[in-house]
């Protein structure tokens, strides 16, 4: 019997969670063996997988980028080829890139209490696409997936969606040969993805008609940050860097307090400056003003009010109605208007999936996670030696998930000095049990009961603050809520040459 490969810690993702976290694991944690397991065949995670036209960040790229790697191009709001290839410079700078083992999936996950090791199940598959299962184990697993489902979408049943004639995509998997040029447009939906879509489409198509059950609300932002460029061009690249980032990250959290602490005035604030770059209040009051308060559901970033220029351009308008049905030409909807269209794009949103899908048990029996509360964000209880990468809701992803990696290796440390095999995050007392994401958002709302939850208190509740949550990451007690297996009391066999 072959004995399975041994690594001290395996992180599931290449994506840019995963990267900055194996750059964390090597700095910070020299001595260990990593690996990542990446599903697909190159680095990127979404930055690779999402190609419609238009695709960028809806953060701006200080804070979306890592700490330790200042981001040098112009543009604050980024393009998508902009992030994967500053996503694909850093794995290779920091030798990441030699550390990645693609197309390998994890399709289980069991913990030994007896040896205090992980057992991974992995599909492998190779350039024919013949698939071969097989095993390792580790010491540690940290889940770098995100929180959505890469291979299926939200799919709303649209009725006589068969007799339409056009093409209809979906954003999540953008044919590369489709061609819109000249042609009569109509995306379904109002979130990041919309607004995205529309512009970039309007420039070359016919016309774009974005078709909205409910307004969403929109931030007009600035696609590059003039006050970040005099500060480089004053400033060593990382001094910028800091500095910028600090700016970003303390103007984020004020604006979100202000949202929540005063709607009523955050709301006049947000449909006055869309009034002005519009330039047309009906408009707004008809397309652009939502019945939730700000940050009920996340802002969806415009950058240089791009939307709105195509939409007061006339090669672009916004619909607020409900689908009647589809026609042979288009779509018709419940106040009786035709909307004509050659392509339709549903844009209705992805579907959340808690750690990339993987079902994880504790000798062989399966831990319901929706059961389960997460501990400073990262750690999940009745898993031991396992962390999973959730970011922001209100801010930058990138924040929260540097902080969790950081924690990550705080906590692998913590076990060396204490001689623990393996550590599991345990309340001192109950918890009253509150939903892990915050939002009243649709896609949010229809899984976010397959989650862990946070808890009511102190570490177990999942903060919307970065400048708190650095402080309890970076210098809180790890003793107090993980509860450790000395060495001692764990039965292994560790095969010549392999880690552990």
């Amino acid at each position: 019997m072959t004995t399975p490969e041994h690594l001290d810690v395996v992180i599931v993702g290449a994506g840019l969670s995963g990267v900055g976290a194996a750059c964390r694991l090597r700095a910070e944690c020299p001595g260990k063996s990593v690996a990542i397991l990446e599903a697909r065949d190159v680095i990127g995670g979404t930055w690779d997988l999402f190609r419609y036209p238009g695709i960028r960040s809806d953060s701006d790229m200080f804070t979306l980028g890592y700490p330790f790697r200042p981001w040098r191009e112009a543009k604050s709001i980024a393009d998508g080829p902009s992030i994967l290839r500053y996503v694909r410079e850093t794995a290779q700078e920091h030798g990441i890139d030699r550390l990645v083992r693609y197309r390998t999936k994890v399709v289980a996950a069991d913990f030994s209490t007896e040896t205090a090791r992980w057992t991974l199940t992995i599909n492998r598959r190779d350039d024919a696409g013949v698939v071969t299962s097989s095993t390792l184990t580790c010491d540690f697993v940290y889940s770098c997936t995100g929180y959505y489902n890469y291979d299926q979408g939200h799919d709303p049943v649209f009725p006589g969606i068969e007799s339409f004639r056009g093409d209809v995509v979906r954003p999540q998997f953008w044919p590369e040969d489709l061609d819109y040029a000249g042609k009569r447009v109509v995306v379904i939906g109002s979130g990041a993805t919309a607004v995205t879509l529309v512009p970039s489409m309007a420039e070359t198509a016919a016309h774009v008609t974005m078709l909205q059950r409910s307004p969403t609300w929109i931030g007009v932002v600035p696609g590059r940050d003039k006050l970040a460029d005099r500060v480089r061009r004053l400033l060593p690249a990382n001094a910028a860097h800091r500095l910028i980032r600090t700016k970003n990250i303390l103007f984020g959290l004020a604006f979100y307090q202000f949202c929540r602490r005063w709607p009523r005035a955050a709301r006049k604030m947000l449909t006055g400056l869309s009034a002005k770059a519009l330039r047309d209040p009906e408009a707004v009051r008809e397309h652009f003003t939502p019945t939730y308060d700000p940050w009920d559901q996340r802002l969806c970033a415009i950058p240089d009010a791009d939307l709105f220029e195509v939409l007061k351009a006339g090669r672009a308008s916004v619909v607020t109605d409900h689908i009647d049905t589809f026609t042979s030409d288009g779509v018709r909807l419940k106040s009786g208007r035709e909307l004509a269209a050659d392509v339709v794009v549903t844009a209705t949103g992805l579907r959340l999936l808690a750690l990339g899908g993987i079902e994880p048990s504790v000798d062989g029996r399966r831990v319901k996670l929706s059961d389960q509360f997460l501990w400073r964000g990262a750690m999940i209880t009745g898993l031991p030696n396992l962390a999973v990468c959730v970011g922001y809701t209100n801010a930058s992803w990138t924040l929260r998930a540097d902080l969790t990696s950081r924690l990550v290796c705080r906590v692998v440390n913590h076990m060396d000095r204490h001689g623990y095999a393996s550590v599991v995050a345990t309340p001192d007392r109950e918890l009253d049990r509150r939903p892990l994401l915050d939002l009243a958002s649709g896609y949010i709302q229809r899984a976010i009961d397959t989650f862990p939850g946070q808890g009511d208190r102190g570490p177990w509740r999942v903060r919307q603050n970065y400048v708190l949550d650095a402080v309890a990451t970076l210098r809180g007690d790890l003793s107090r809520q993980l509860v450790g297996t000395p060495r001692s009391a764990v039965r292994r066999s560790v095969p010549v040459g392999q880690g552990g």
